[in-house]
């Protein structure tokens, strides 16, 4: 192989081949999740059966499963099946005097997308080694490209508790609900035990907004430009010192605490954006 090293007006010093995540193709969406059901344990399920009223207080994503397999009409696209589980937490309302009672379920949203993540037939081994675990150079891996999800923090935007209805004939019931029985047992054993699915209980349904970017990641060799090492510029020593004072002065000055940021004159009281 020629000698990369070479030195341009720009300041680079050569060319070095790396092994690098190449993102082949991506896609972002915003999904309006209606009428999901939120699954609880028994015991919480108890406190929702006596529920009037619920309101939805947050919800977070707890994690997500993703599952990539080649199509087979189609060389070099890939079918990603992205199953998220969100955690609700719920205030729940079992009378106009009583007082609220907060409890915290899950539910399950499933999506497939169809991306470009090229071809490749050769066979990977790599020498990795992890304890605990077999010897990694024995290890086979097909060679698919790597789906990676992103997904920013979802809102919630409506909740509503339902009577005991037939699970095949509620109108309530969305089409992406697989029933409590696709919930992991890692993320039971999170919420201390089950989660309930029987069809005599009241049924929290909640409506969740999330934006998310799917890619589909391929390493690949590429030549790229070296200016030089990356030596940290921070020093990140801390001497203790006994003198309060000079911490003190090392302190920025509370701006804020005595200006308070005003609104932006461009929006709505509401938060809206300006159309």
């Amino acid at each position: 192989m020629p000698d990369n090293k070479y030195m341009h007006d720009n300041g680079c010093k050569e060319a070095v081949c790396i092994d690098a995540g190449r993102v082949y193709d991506s896609c972002s969406d915003k999904d309006c999740l209606e009428d999901l059901r939120v699954y609880f344990t028994e015991r919480d399920q108890m406190v929702v059966d006596h529920a009037v009223s619920v309101r939805a207080k947050k919800v977070s994503v707890i994690t997500t499963y993703i599952d990539v397999e080649p199509l087979a009409f189609n060389r070099g696209y890939y079918s990603c099946d992205l199953t998220f589980f969100f955690e609700v937490e719920v205030e729940v309302y079992s009378g106009r005097a009583c007082p609220s009672t907060t409890v915290c379920g899950v539910c399950v949203f499933r999506k497939r997308v169809i991306l470009f993540g090229s071809e490749g037939s050769v066979k990977v081994f790599t020498s990795e080694f992890r304890e605990g675990e077999n010897d990694r150079q024995k290890g086979l891996y097909r060679n698919l490209p790597r789906c990676n999800v992103q997904i920013a923090e979802p809102i919630i935007l409506s909740a509503k508790v339902s009577d005991p209805c037939d699970r095949c004939n509620c109108a309530c019931k969305c089409e992406c609900d697989c029933g409590c029985s696709c919930i992991p047992e890692s993320i039971c054993n999170q919420y201390g035990g089950n989660f309930s699915d029987s069809d005599d209980c009241k049924i929290v349904y909640v409506s969740i907004g999330i934006f998310t970017i799917v890619q589909l990641i391929r390493n690949v060799q590429m030549l790229v430009p070296v200016y030089d090492f990356c030596m940290p510029t921070k020093d990140c020593s801390c001497a203790p010192t006994d003198n309060p004072c000079d911490l003190f002065k090392k302190m920025c000055f509370p701006v804020d605490e005595f200006f308070p940021p005003q609104a932006d004159p461009n929006s709505f009281g509401c938060g809206c954006e300006r159309k």
